[in-house]
């Protein structure tokens, strides 16, 4: 496209100054030799050539840098907010946010991994703070973790960060195991947890010491499936309502989006025969019963795709429906959609059943939309996971079981259909033209053949051709293809001479309009050359005397052949 490249020059007048702009030019030459000069002419400190090419598709520029002279830029030093300066965390109390938990389980995560626990355990429980006291360096090197990347963000030395997040930690391990030793944390064999919830109300660390007891619950117990039962149980010991049901409930549904965020919890709580597909799957199934049971009646066919979850997990699945846990269920949404967003194929040995389970889920996030994700956010996961199916890689995967180039076609059809997002649309079209402006395609469909005869051919392309019509692909994407089919079918055409057969077959006037007219709609042919041979064939037979006067004696014969009329352009 002309114009569509450009070159720009920059100058920094003193090292310290920041690039600014001063010339555009379409000549390489000339932009690289003007920045030759004002560098040697002293007229600026530092010079770059770029060159800016533009894209059609997103209408917007890519910058490439083709020359760089001159002095380096200076580093400035980050100024940091006075809001955001000193460390994050200033009180062991800090440790029991949610987003200081994330923090923990993300730089404790094999040691929690290896005790079986979640971060929420380990604030809570004065037997996981003694072993993590006891193990040294791992706690030493998750310190160290948090302190060098916070170091660089809040401006303030490495080692100052270090000794207090060390006299932070060392707080609070005391704690737990303070309140351990003071008896703070009673064992539910000896009252229940509803009349501990009474108990503890008014109290002002009422919500420590629950999730002492909750997370003391769980101790000795390993394994996602066996702990969320026990979680359960203690949801249904409950309180039915008021601040003792919350103050109970709180620390459950805490432990459970810590618990269902770690991949191997629900591995085993939905079961290890389930592919990450199926999990995901499973996983909206269990957030939004009400509305995969809704797509399951108009489709039978989801059931098939939509796992049913039993045990704890339907059990936990009937209180998100209830409205109980709305931080877990979002919690849970969220990350189908980090999935999605993840390289990580959702059926690595499947590719076909990867767009299936792809489609699936789309339309149950889809009809979620608004209660716990906004469209926006479903559309980019999905358009995101686009992108991994439109790759080499995978369409290759994809077609590989096919053994004619003609199965290759349709299944590259339903990739463009199943594919979201302007660019991904364009490049799953780009497979599905190369495949049938190919010399291999035509020859295979021109080749005669035992198992299809010429007016089958016709009709598989005119099929073909409607599903690229339909897959929401560009106009000019979606012209391409039909082209190269329609060219296809009048090759078949005009090698079998349907069109003319017809015409001299001693058939029925209705009957022959009635075959033309198909051809013609693109019902049973290619909309090109060959529906247009089947148009003038029409025409030339409507406008015959015999003909006229046959219609004339039997006008109800007209009726059924309206439609089709309208449909090949031949009626208003």
């Amino acid at each position: 496209m002309a114009g569509s490249v450009h070159y720009e020059v920059y100058i920094r007048k003193t090292a310290p100054a920041p690039w600014t702009l001063q010339m555009a030019t379409e000549d390489r030459t000339t932009a690289v030799q003007t920045a030759e000069d004002m560098l040697a002419d002293n007229r600026a400190a530092a010079v770059r050539v770029t060159k800016e090419t533009l894209d059609p598709d997103t209408m917007e520029f890519g910058s490439v840098t083709v020359l760089t002279r001159g002095a380096p830029e200076v580093q400035r030093k980050r100024v940091v907010p006075d809001d955001q300066a000193g460390p994050r965390c200033n009180g062991p109390q800090d440790f029991y946010t949610s987003q200081a938990r994330e923090t923990i389980g993300r730089v404790l995560e094999d040691w929690l991994a290896r005790q079986g626990v979640t971060a929420f355990e380990l604030l809570h429980r004065p037997d996981l703070a003694e072993k993590l006291e006891a193990s040294g360096v791992e706690l030493q090197h998750a310190i160290q973790k948090v302190a060098v990347p916070e170091s660089q963000a809040v401006g303030q030395p490495v080692h100052e960060l270090v000794r207090h997040y060390q006299k932070l930690a060392d707080r609070a391990i005391e704690r737990v195991m303070a309140a351990g030793r003071r008896g703070q944390f009673p064992s539910l064999d000896d009252c229940s947890i509803a009349d501990l919830a009474h108990r503890l109300a008014g109290q002002p660390d009422r919500g420590f010491v629950m999730g002492g007891v909750v997370s003391g619950a769980l101790a000795g117990l390993r394994g996602g499936r066996v702990r969320l039962e026990r979680l359960m149980d203690l949801a249904d010991r409950a309180p039915m309502d008021g601040p003792p049901r919350a103050m109970v409930l709180v620390p459950i549904e805490q432990l459970l989006c810590e618990m269902l965020a770690a991949r191997t919890n629900l591995t085993d709580i939905l079961g290890p025969a389930l592919d990450q597909g199926a999990s995901l799957a499973a996983v909206v199934r269990m957030v939004a019963p009400k509305e995969i049971e809704a797509l399951i009646r108009q489709d039978s066919r989801m059931a098939l795709q939509v796992p049913a979850v039993d045990g704890p997990a339907a059990r936990l699945g009937a209180r998100l429906e209830a409205g109980e846990f709305p931080l877990l269920a979002a919690a849970l949404a969220r990350m189908v959609l980090r999935e999605l967003m993840s390289p990580r194929r959702l059926r690595p040995t499947d590719p076909a059943g990867e767009i299936d389970i792809l489609r699936t889920l789309a339309m149950a996030l889809t009809v979620t939309a608004g209660r716990l994700l906004t469209l926006e956010e479903v559309q980019n996961a999905f358009n995101e996971r686009s992108k991994a199916i439109v790759t080499a890689d995978f369409v290759a995967a994809y077609v590989k079981p096919c053994t004619t180039v003609l199965c290759e076609a349709e299944a590259l059809s339903r990739l463009c259909e199943n594919v979201t997002g302007t660019a991904n649309k364009r490049s799953a079209a780009r497979w599905l033209s190369a495949c049938v402006g190919s010399l291999r395609f035509e020859t295979e469909m021109r080749a005669a053949s035992a198992s299809q005869t010429a007016a089958q051919k016709l009709g598989v392309l005119a099929a073909l051709q409607r599903a690229a019509r339909t897959c929401g692909l560009t106009e000019r994407d979606a012209t391409e293809i039909c082209t190269s089919v329609g060219s296809v079918g009048g090759s078949v055409e005009s090698e079998a001479r349907i069109v003319m057969q017809v015409a001299r077959s001693p058939a029925p006037l209705p009957q022959k309009l009635s075959v033309l007219l198909r051809l013609a709609a693109g019902e049973t042919a290619p909309l090109g050359p060959a529906a247009d041979r089947a148009k003038a064939e029409a025409v030339r037979l409507f406008r015959a005397p015999e003909s006229r006067a046959t219609l004339s004696a039997a006008p109800e014969t007209l009726a059924p052949l309206k439609g089709l009329m309208k449909a090949a352009g031949l009626a208003a």
